[in-house]
């Protein structure tokens, strides 16, 4: 799980490469639970929280870049 601290300090090509990452990450957890189940089904909240704080950080630039 990544801390929003983390998420921050990361540039935006950087958020970019980290969420395209992480989804890609969610569909073959997604997958494996649909076929043969898996050891820590938790694993996919915790991805799905992290695409969530990511998506949420570029939200934040894009509002900002706006104003400005």
């Amino acid at each position: 799980m990544m801390k929003i601290n983390k998420i921050r300090e990361m540039s935006s090509p950087e958020l970019e490469k980290e969420l395209g990452e992480l989804k890609t990450e969610l569909f073959k957890l997604k997958f494996s639970l649909a076929t043969n189940g898996l050891d820590n089904p938790m694993k996919i909240k915790e991805v799905k929280r992290d695409i969530a704080k990511i998506n949420t950080v570029l939200t934040e630039r894009k509002l900002v870049d706006t104003k400005k």
